[in-house]
């Protein structure tokens, strides 16, 4: 696990959140356009939720929520556990967080040019792996349940 957001950086991704709320669709927009260079990822998605627009407007829209609540996070706990089901019944793992943090970052700074400095995109990186460790961790418990199997770490000794 990473060390825990700075308060700093909570505070340069709460100051962001008017961008987001103006721009965001744009963002996730440019993202996906990003991401679905990877064919093989691409496949995993809904492309008639990506045609509607429907995606990239409710990735949008949690985006901005994460900005909004980045110091109070237990506020998110329900979409969270939404978020996590949904990786796991499309079967996003791990090792496709990389992926979309290289896709997510560069988008911002496409959308918002020069106000995406290097410290908002330095704080977005913080805040993306901090959410992504957060998702991880809940969607190994949820396929371990679909396996049937436990976690290790919560299996008595």
């Amino acid at each position: 696990m990473r060390e825990p957001m700075s308060a700093e950086t909570k505070a340069i991704v709460k100051s962001t959140a008017p961008a987001l709320q103006q721009h965001g669709l744009a963002i996730t927009t440019r993202m996906y356009e990003r991401l679905f260079i990877d064919p093989d990822v691409k496949a995993m998605f809904d492309q008639a939720a990506q045609e509607s627009g429907e995606q990239p407007r409710r990735l949008a829209g949690a985006i901005l929520a994460y900005a909004q609540n980045i110091d109070k996070l237990e506020a998110l706990t329900a979409p969270v556990m939404r978020m996590a089901a949904r990786h796991v019944e499309t079967g996003v793992k791990a090792e496709h967080y990389p992926l979309v943090a290289n896709a997510l970052l560069p988008a911002i700074r496409d959308v918002l040019g020069d106000a995406a400095t290097d410290e908002v995109l330095g704080a977005w990186g913080e805040a993306y792996w901090a959410l992504a460790d957060i998702l991880i961790a809940k969607e190994e418990v949820l396929y371990a349940e679909v396996d049937g199997n436990k976690p290790e770490a919560l299996i008595p000794a």
